[in-house]
């Protein structure tokens, strides 16, 4: 009912219209501002997210700036001009002007006109500091090894298993001179170990030059530390094998031997390949056995050669390496192309011998050479030079080790010390021209064995 007999409105019914109305208002109006606070929390939430957009995108920005910028100034320390020389350290400066000193000259040529050498193009801090007294047991023993640009990523494990002198020789052909002068720059300035012991010749045709690679740029991108380095030389690793360089080009194997032993002034000298590996602790224990034991001046110091599977770690001394030959993952170095040339060793003799003492190194046996042996071996400097004549493969280190037996030197087994290449030697893996170089170099060999009779007159030994 509406209204009383009197027209006025009920009071009831007032009051729950009333009521009614209020509450349908009161729900529209506190609807609507529950509406409107989510819109708004919705909008600062995406404002914000556009805030932190803009601010990465700025922060990115300025990364890419200083990033670009700190490699200018990498390159600038590196090759700049006058201006980085204000900046730079004193050592660094006298490095980037030994290297330019080195190039300035043109470098030699080789005996037969062919090759052009920077000797020393890179210096160590050993060697340019020799001899102080507290280097004379550092100065007995060096390794001396060579190869192209494409192994030497092998000189970073080398040099962690024998932390001491160490010379290399690099050949390096067409642009590849270019890459090796920077790169090996590279490596002295960003690498303390090799800063301290390292010495770098580098080796091209005669008709190619190598420069200062102020306006290489382009090899520099991205180096800013040692592995950074050691990671771009990767990108050239494998590109051809030593001996099947591009346009035909002969790989100067003994040329490369001669120029890493004479740029070191150790007493004695190991010279290896760069894809091969010696004992671990080598350098010590030759020394306390020469301090126990004068060698004689017509010693060499044989270390056996081997082998092992790819997968495998190199084994670091004579127990661990006797393991992995015990069940085929070691094996007689060149077992599979030319056994008879490392059978001479005496490998059974060497496996089962035992010395007394953990770490003592002595000679284990004494050896007459015979052909056709081409042992490894530790000799004093002054051992006769390998004939450079012998280029690409084959003969190239049989030829030494038969004038060191015309010559009258004894080879002397040591007991525990080896040398291991990385990786087994198997048919089919060589390049194509190799049985004809072979056959090239026998003809040559043949010729010089005939002048060590002229050579060595009174010696009745003969190869």
């Amino acid at each position: 009912m509406l209204a009383g007999a009197s027209g006025q409105p009920a009071p009831k019914e007032e009051a729950v219209v009333s009521c009614g109305v209020w509450i349908y208002f009161d729900l529209f109006f506190f609807t609507g501002m529950h509406l409107s606070k989510k819109c708004s929390a919705f909008k600062v939430v995406l404002s914000a997210l556009l805030i932190v957009a803009l601010l990465q995108l700025i922060y990115l920005s300025f990364l890419s700036k200083f990033h670009g910028k700190q490699q200018r100034y990498r390159y600038s320390e590196l090759f700049g001009g006058s201006a980085a020389k204000k900046n730079a350290q004193p050592e660094k400066n006298t490095r980037k002007e030994r290297l330019r000193y080195s190039l300035s000259t043109g470098g030699i040529f080789d005996s037969s006109g062919q090759y052009r050498v920077y000797k020393n193009l890179i210096k160590s801090d050993f060697t340019t500091n020799q001899i102080s007294g507290s280097d004379l047991n550092s100065n007995v023993l060096a390794l001396a090894t060579h190869t192209t640009i494409n192994n030497l990523h092998h000189l970073e494990s080398l040099l962690e298993r024998w932390q001491n002198p160490l010379s290399v020789a690099i050949f390096a052909h067409g642009d590849d001179v270019k890459f090796a002068t920077a790169l090996v720059y590279a490596l002295s300035f960003f690498c303390p170990h090799i800063q301290a012991l390292v010495d770098f010749h580098l080796v091209c045709l005669s008709e190619e030059m190598a420069s200062f690679p102020e306006q290489d740029r382009e090899h520099f991108v991205g180096l800013e530390d040692c592995p950074s380095v050691y990671s771009r030389l990767e990108t050239h690793r494998d590109k051809y094998k030593n001996y099947d360089i591009n346009g035909n080009v002969s790989y100067p194997n003994n040329l490369l031997r001669n120029i890493a032993r004479s740029g070191t002034e150790s007493s004695y000298i190991l010279v290896i390949d760069m894809d091969m590996m010696p004992s671990a602790d080598l350098h010590q224990q030759f020394l306390t056995m020469v301090m126990k034991r004068q060698p004689t001046s017509d010693e060499v110091f044989v270390l056996p050669a081997f082998e092992i599977r790819h997968a495998r770690k190199i084994p670091a001394n004579k127990a661990e390496l006797v393991q992995l030959y015990q069940v085929g993952e070691v094996r007689p170095f060149y077992e599979e192309l030319c056994p008879r040339c490392q059978a001479p060793t005496n490998y059974s003799q060497w496996v089962n011998n035992h010395v007394r003492g953990t770490g003592t190194l002595e000679v284990a046996y004494t050896l007459t050479w015979v052909d056709p042996w081409e042992p490894f071996y530790i000799g004093p400097r002054t051992v006769p030079l390998y004939n450079e004549n012998f280029k690409q493969y084959g003969f190239n280190r049989i030829s030494q080790a038969c004038e060191l037996h015309v010559a009258g030197y004894k080879f002397s087994v040591l007991s525990s010390a080896f040398v291991v290449h990385r990786g087994f030697k198997i048919q089919g893996e060589f390049h194509a021209r190799k049985d004809e170089e072979n056959k090239h170099n026998r003809v040559l060999f043949r010729s010089f064995k005939e002048g060590l009779k002229a050579k060595y007159p009174s010696s009745m030994r003969r190869c």
